[in-house]
């Protein structure tokens, strides 16, 4: 299950947010969306997570956390 994670701070690293992540379940992938340009993140994130249960629980405890003082938003992506 694919998860879209915003409102990021431009600080958060893609480790950062695997590591809150896998305090819900097993990640398969994390990607943080970068400017082409500057290499800098655009402040949002896939997560994709195997187990459906997992992510569905990663979601209802993730969204609207504070992370580096911004209040995160996580979805399905579609």
């Amino acid at each position: 299950m694919k998860l879209l994670v915003r409102n990021l701070s431009r600080s958060t690293t893609e480790q950062e947010i695997r590591i809150l992540f896998t305090a819900h379940g097993t990640v398969n992938e994390c990607t943080l969306v970068l400017d082409q340009v500057t290499g800098k993140s655009k402040g949002f994130a896939f997560v994709e997570m195997p187990n459906e249960k997992e992510a569905k629980k990663a979601l209802a405890a993730l969204h609207e956390t504070r992370v580096a003082s911004n209040r995160i938003r996580v979805k399905l992506a579609q």
